[in-house]
């Protein structure tokens, strides 16, 4: 604090440091500025004051116990020296017990019992929170990797498994190739001494790290889309509904020969799920990202602004209707979405893998679209994208969020407050483009009725010679007094006085969807049949997200991203002028207008007809 120089890396982790103790320990939301000036007469409610006093000014003097900061203590003077009482067995010194009484020390691993040995320390706990002996020894043959040097008689003080992972980080950090960091594992090795801990090639610095690696899990599914095999058809060899082999068949396979090992099947399809619970333990072990968790109950700025979702009507909603719920800073709201991709590079192939991801809510706007806080608990494969059959590989994760809901939740340590805790969580809202919002929701995102909002009072037309249903009576979504709504001269004459559709609740929904039945599956699977009136019809499926209890609440439950909204929005008013090259001014849509009878400004009738115009 007083030694070392104010620009030096030393002095400014320290001032972090202080810094994060004085935010920790505020009073009403205020903390005393401790710098040569302010002398803690004067308070601040930001942190970057107290950093810019200390920076330039320095700290004041004998400010070593931080008393107005949260710590508690004494401190000891320049010229007070240590007094020890010899009588004292807690305070004994060299001499203080009798020559013939025989002191023995305790065998202690400096290593383990080092404060700084934060590895070491994370390895220990890990340890002994293992439910399963196995779990246990793959934890202390790590432990003996970290305490193992890195070759015989290692001054620097380099262990096998630290310097392990270093070189991982830096393999993820620059974007090296598996091969090209084998290569560099052989150069480093040869150049180290005989005998060192390094592994050779890239398979065995993973597989040294492997227990700290979180579980996936490799679920085998339906080539239809049908079922994963798992619980009831954990043991079946072909799909239950399509009939469609679990494995696939070897062109050159003789069957099993007698005293030959089998050989090993190859599923036809594999999902990938990764448990989103064992990786909310390992974020709230950490104590910076405990800390975060907290940050839109405890740290938001709340006033009238739109910052974040918890400054939203629905995040409002859910607090009131589930008190118990808001209690808890650290019960989470996720986000998800998903989307198709093709994970090849070849934009001409039809390939498509669909991965789904969940966000954290509870982060602060900046930190909850950083990779770092994205899940990606679900991974579904190619070469056919889900479709309307994507339920089938959510089933997992919906498990696992009904965990998270009940009334115990799943139980946790929490780093940052030093006290185990029970994590409830929820599904907030689902974020798509709009093929991904239908097969989510099971709503139709075409035909008659596609409109998610107007249901079934979404106004209609099909065009002709365009081939197409397009969506009209935009009119009724004005205010009621808008001059737009009288004026008729480019809608037939006609005003439009009719009130915009009635938002349905959840309740209302779910009273639409609760009594479809669908086969999923792509084999023998039932299709949407069309009603009455020969238009197909409007739910597709019962969406497996209503079996969350409180999917009913909220008022948006799958919403469109912006990146589409704005893209396309944008991309469709300003393009009819053929800004872009391809224009929606075409030969059909002017003779979609003159057989809706409406105003044609820019070409004379007889025009329309001529293919070159």
């Amino acid at each position: 604090m007083y030694n070392a120089d104010r620009r030096s890396k030393e002095f400014i982790d320290g001032l972090h440091y202080f810094l994060s103790v004085a935010e920790a320990n505020k009073q009403n939301g205020f903390m005393c500025c401790p710098c040569v000036h302010c002398n803690n007469n004067k308070d601040y409610s930001s942190s970057r004051i107290l950093h810019s006093h200390i920076f330039a000014n320095g700290f004041m003097k004998k400010y070593v116990c931080w008393t107005k900061h949260g710590e508690q203590g004494v401190t000891m003077e320049d010229n007070e020296e240590e007094d020890f009482d010899d009588h004292f067995p807690g305070n004994a010194g060299i001499g203080a017990f009798d020559d013939d009484i025989p002191m023995e020390e305790p065998e202690v691993d400096v290593a383990e019992n080092d404060p700084s040995d934060d590895l070491g320390q994370a390895l220990h706990n890990v340890q002994a929170d293992c439910e399963s002996e196995t779990e246990r020894l793959k934890f202390q043959k790590l432990l003996e990797d970290h305490h193992k040097l890195l070759y015989p008689d290692c001054q620097n003080g380099f262990k096998k498994l630290g310097t392990t992972l270093e070189l991982l980080q830096w393999k993820a950090t620059n974007g090296v190739s598996d091969k090209g960091f084998g290569e560099l594992l052989k150069l480093v090795k040869k150049m180290l001494p005989k005998d060192n801990e390094l592994p050779a090639t890239t398979y065995e610095a993973k597989q040294l790290v492997c227990p700290l690696g979180l579980e996936v899990q490799k679920i085998h599914a339906c080539p239809n889309d049908c079922i994963l095999y798992r619980g009831e058809y954990e043991n079946l060899d072909a799909c239950p509904v399509c009939s469609a082999l679990r494995y696939k068949i070897r062109k050159d396979d003789p069957g099993d020969v007698e005293g030959e090992p089998p050989r090993k099947r190859v599923p036809a399809k594999v999902m990938w799920y990764s448990p989103i619970i064992p990786r909310l333990k390992r974020l709230f072990r950490n104590k910076d990202n405990a800390k975060l968790m907290r940050w839109h109950k405890e740290e938001r700025k709340k006033d009238s602004m739109l910052r974040h979702p918890a400054d939203g009507s629905q995040w409002r909603k859910i607090d009131r209707t589930y008190p118990k719920f808001d209690l808890d800073a650290r019960n989470i709201r996720f986000g998800l979405s998903t989307d198709g991709m093709n994970p090849f590079g070849e934009m001409s192939s039809g390939h498509s893998t669909w991965p789904v991801t969940l966000c954290l809510y509870n982060l602060p706007p900046w930190l909850c679209m950083k990779r770092k806080f994205i899940m990606m608990p679900v991974l579904i494969p190619g070469p056919k994208q889900p479709g309307n059959d994507i339920d089938v590989y959510l089933r997992p994760l919906v498990e696992e969020l009904l965990l998270l809901w009940g009334d115990e939740g799943v139980r946790m340590w929490d780093e940052y407050k030093q006290e185990n805790f029970n994590l409830r969580a929820l599904l907030f809202v689902t974020i798509n483009d709009w093929p991904a919002l239908s097969n989510l929701s099971g709503h139709s995102n075409k035909g008659y009725k596609a409109c998610t909002h107007c249901l079934d009072d979404t106004d209609n037309i099909w065009l002709t010679h365009c081939k197409k249903v397009v969506y009209m009576g935009h009119r009724r979504f004005l205010p009621i007094r808008h001059a737009v709504r009288k004026k008729g001269k480019h809608f037939k004459g006609q005003a439009d006085h009719r009130t915009k559709p009635m938002h349905r609740s959840g309740k209302d929904v779910f009273n639409m969807v609760k009594d479809l039945e669908v086969i999923f599956g792509k084999g023998s699977g039932s299709q949407p049949v069309p009603n009455e009136n020969g238009m197909a019809p409007m739910w597709k499926k019962k969406s497996i997200f209503w079996e969350l209890p409180y999917w009913e609440v909220l008022d948006v439950r799958h919403a469109i991203d912006v990146m589409h909204l704005t893209k396309n929005f944008c991309v469709n008013l300003i393009a009819f002028l053929g800004v872009y090259g391809k224009t929606k001014d075409t030969v059909e849509a002017r003779q979609e207008l003159q057989l809706m009878e409406e105003r044609m400004p820019y070409i004379h009738n007889s025009e329309i007809m001529d293919d070159n115009t």
